[in-house]
């Protein structure tokens, strides 16, 4: 069930081998500061709600964002910032992987058949850059994922006409060049712009506000 704090997907919460969760704006977290102060103060937070998901303290990993299409895999539970990466795959249970965005989408890989899942940022550079694509070749070669059996969420992201580019759209489209049928690509639709009473959007509020957290991890053990 979504609260005022977070939110699912109804895509990714049929699927039983996985968790996750979108996070919101904390109405009682000062986020007028740079990014750096800024996830500083939402990181108890943050954490406490991988542990709300059922993992352990110590399993939250997450990539530092570079605006790039690199994507790291992890295999095992570790709690870490991956350098230089805007995305994680793994087939780890016990892991729960993040990204943080503030008008840049998240995009939730989850492959019903092997376990394998991932989560990458994706705004206007890593969408150019095909990561969401790079994240489903990573994938498959390491997990043997077929992308007929992938399934793909994006969460909500600055869209036209508040923002010139349909980077939404370019995920969708990459997406499903890459074998993911078009039915299991998910999108809500929503614009972080439009609702800064539930979004933190980084153009509206120009680089000094929150960020969202996208959390997704498998449960099951094996």
């Amino acid at each position: 069930m979504d609260t005022p704090l977070w939110m699912t997907f109804p895509a990714l919460a049929a699927l039983p081998r996985f968790a996750h969760r979108f996070t919101l704006r904390h109405p009682e977290i000062d986020v007028d500061a740079e990014r750096t102060i800024v996830v500083e103060r939402l990181w108890d937070w943050h954490r406490a709600q991988a542990e709300e998901l059922g993992f352990q303290h110590t399993s939250l990993c997450i990539a530092e964002q570079v605006h790039g299409a690199e994507v790291a895999v992890v295999d095992g539970p570790q709690d870490k910032i991956i350098t230089g990466t805007d995305g994680i795959v793994s087939s780890s249970p016990g892991l729960v992987i993040g990204i943080y965005v503030a008008d840049c989408c998240a995009v939730y890989l989850a492959d019903a058949r092997t376990g394998a899942f991932g989560v990458v940022h994706s705004g206007k550079k890593g969408s150019e850059l095909g990561i969401t694509a790079n994240a489903i070749d990573k994938m498959r070669q390491h997990y043997g994922t077929r992308p007929a059996d992938l399934h793909v969420q994006l969460s909500p992201c600055i869209r036209p006409p508040a923002y010139e580019i349909d980077f939404a759209a370019q995920i969708r489209y990459q997406a499903i060049e890459a074998g993911v049928p078009a039915p299991q690509v998910h999108d809500t639709g929503l614009c972080t712009s439009q609702d800064l009473g539930r979004f933190y959007s980084y153009r509206v509020e120009k680089g000094r506000t929150g960020r969202m957290l996208a959390l997704l991890g498998r449960v099951d053990p094996g």
